[in-house]
């Protein structure tokens, strides 16, 4: 798969004011609404999950194309980090060797769940927005973590399973505060003692907020992360050691 928006491949050579204003111009580039080219309903999306390993100073990214739970493509690219992890910049340590992966790839998925943040953002320009709107591909940004924004009215938790809190952009995004720009998802829950925290699901490009959130639940099986991520996970820390 090769990539649409030349302009917005990360460079991790600019200085963090270019990286922040390419992020805003990605951000504004974005569509955080569904696409009618794209049919989030049919049982036979290609999905790909994206994840990364490391390996000492080099990203191992791994793409895993999916239909219907079956593997049906997997590749990976290797390249040195040039910069360290900073907070909201991080497509620019890690977006060249995801989009190395994905011109490896024989087939072109119809949508990407990556393991980062999409609109849920400084910026609305996350990992999974920046990989997106670079192929002009729909894609869904997954976080462990809450990056930015508010939940909106949460029930008490540890949240049971199925529940859904929106997201809302606060003074950090750019934005209108109260936008709804992601949903806290709880996709596993334990009864008991031990619990399970919620996923923080985004649009990245070319997907809306429900549907988001409706597309990671429906490709969970069991386990707190979507399988086509989990799978990419696995398959990096094995690509790793190749």
């Amino acid at each position: 798969m090769q990539v649409k928006r030349a302009t917005f491949v990360p460079d991790p050579s600019l200085s963090r004011g270019e990286m922040e204003a390419l992020q805003r111009e990605i951000g504004g580039g974005a569509v955080f609404e569904d696409d009618p080219r794209f049919d989030p309903l049919s049982s036979d999306l290609l999905v790909a999950g994206v994840d990364q390993a490391f390996d000492g100073d080099r990203a191992v990214s791994a793409v895993v194309l999916t239909r219907g739970g079956e593997v049906i493509e997997r590749v990976h690219a290797r390249r040195k980090t040039e910069i360290p992890y900073i907070p909201g910049l991080l497509s620019f340590r890690e977006g060249g060797s995801i989009l190395a992966a994905f011109e490896e790839l024989d087939r072109e998925p119809d949508l990407a769940l990556v393991d980062g943040s999409g609109r849920i953002h400084y910026r609305e320009a996350g990992l999974a927005t920046h990989v997106g709107v670079t192929l002009d591909l729909p894609t869904i940004g997954v976080a462990k973590g809450l990056l930015c924004g508010r939940l909106s009215n949460p029930p008490e938790s540890p949240f049971p399973a199925g529940t859904r809190v929106p997201v809302l952009a606060d003074d950090e995004v750019s934005a209108p505060e109260g936008t709804v720009i992601g949903t806290a998802l709880q996709t596993k829950q334990y009864e008991g003692a031990r619990y399970v925290n919620p996923v923080y699901v985004s649009p990245g490009h070319r997907v809306g907020a429900e549907t988001a959130a409706d597309l990671v639940e429906a490709c969970c099986a069991g386990y707190k992360l979507p399988e086509p991520i989990r799978l990419a996970d696995r398959y990096a820390e094995e690509a790793k050691r190749l």
